[in-house]
């Protein structure tokens, strides 16, 4: 298994355009962000019936998925996993409020094409194909890239 550091490496290789890592800055955390509110969209039901928990933030299907996620950032690194947890935690509460005014379905698709839009730009200006195409694992190698470039000192 690579570690997140060798991820990170290979992930730069196609990362290295000044305008395409600031439109991944934007894009990747904002692609993220509309998963998590597509899956909140999804009826969850049955989530409410099992849990019976009356907390419709954590009572749907991001939440489900999110914990799955959240294993695969453990396995490679604890620190990221608790910051990827934090953006994830507020990815659902906003995602939450945003619902109660607007269909969050729709909010979300708008969100989610917008930014691959702006990603397929990026790479373009990059002139070197997603890395997600090579290995499909690179989808969520990216949120933790940009947490990493952004947020931390290394």
């Amino acid at each position: 298994m690579k570690t997140l550091d060798q991820w990170f490496e290979e992930y730069a290789v196609s990362h290295q355009n000044p305008k395409n890592k600031a439109i991944h800055y934007i894009c990747v955390p904002a692609i993220f962000f509309s998963i998590v509110g597509l899956l909140m969209s999804i009826p969850s039901t049955f989530l409410s019936n099992l849990l019976h928990l009356n907390q419709p933030i954590i009572e749907n299907w991001a939440a489900v998925v999110l914990i799955f996620v959240l294993i695969f950032y453990i396995r490679l690194s604890v620190p990221m996993a608790i910051k990827i947890a934090v953006f994830s935690i507020l990815c659902l509460v906003i995602n939450f409020h945003i619902g109660q005014f607007v269909p969050l379905w729709a909010f979300s698709i708008g969100i989610f094409v917008i930014a691959w839009i702006g990603q397929f730009y990026g790479h373009n200006i990059e002139g070197k194909k997603p890395s997600f195409l090579k290995d499909i694992q690179f989808l969520m190698i990216g949120p933790a890239w940009v947490v990493q470039n952004l947020f931390s000192k290394k």
